[in-house]
């Protein structure tokens, strides 16, 4: 029997070529207003919500939910008006003053290495419980100590290398994918996903249950074969 760990929906917005952004520093939008509302809906909906270091350095995410309805639901269900904010870092390369650990007052964890733990934890004092589980990464190890914590639906939103292990691993419940009705086509633009031996090809697809149009976005909403 596996670990126990949270339902993992991964979420992502691509171009039609399987860019998340081009290779400016400016951050390319790849969804619509009606799109950050779905997607806002989903951040309602779960417990936590995951990030990598790299979307955090190059998005700048709050990771809160944006509509006043929606946290007041939560509240009125007993729940905090944002859901727990997840990062993972290898390096502990991360800004203490970036808005995930400034704005909102959601619960924050960082998930690092056990090197890189002290001088993280010393940076972040109290903005984040900083949390080392091994000497390396083991996803498989974050989502069972969040599903310790309580954590029963997580939102993974990235970045590359966070979406490919998880789906390497076959770690994730459902892929919401937001496809932009543009091509990116530069090769040093980051991709959604990286080189990978994938549980879900040909003999094992995803299982595609719904797609909505919203403006001339694409939303495809696959679950995982089990």
């Amino acid at each position: 029997m596996g670990k126990r760990r949270p339902y993992v929906v991964a979420s992502a917005a691509v171009s039609i070529d399987g860019y998340l952004d081009d290779a400016s520093p400016r951050r390319l939008l790849l969804s619509n207003e009606e799109d950050f509302d779905r997607v806002d809906g989903v951040r309602a909906s779960v417990d936590a919500i995951l990030v990598g270091a790299g979307t955090l350095r190059a998005d700048d995410p709050r990771l809160l939910v944006r509509s006043e309805t929606r946290r007041r639901e939560r509240v009125e269900a007993g729940l905090a008006a944002s859901p727990i904010r997840v990062v993972v870092t290898g390096t502990g390369d991360i800004d203490p003053s970036a808005r995930v650990f400034t704005v909102g007052g959601a619960e924050r964890f960082v998930y690092t290495t056990v090197a890189a733990r002290p001088a993280l934890a010393e940076r972040l004092t109290e903005a984040a419980t900083v949390v080392a589980l091994g000497e390396s990464i083991d996803l498989g190890a974050v989502l069972a100590d969040l599903a310790d914590r309580g954590v029963g639906r997580l939102l993974v939103e990235g970045g590359a290398m966070i979406h490919t292990r998880l789906l390497t691993a076959g770690l994730v419940d459902e892929l919401r994918l937001a496809v932009a009705p543009f091509l990116i086509g530069d090769p040093t633009a980051p991709r959604f996903l990286g080189p990978a031996a994938y549980p879900y090809g040909p003999d094992n697809p995803l299982r595609l249950t719904e797609v909505d149009k919203l403006g001339d976005v694409a939303v495809l909403h696959y679950l995982a074969q089990r």
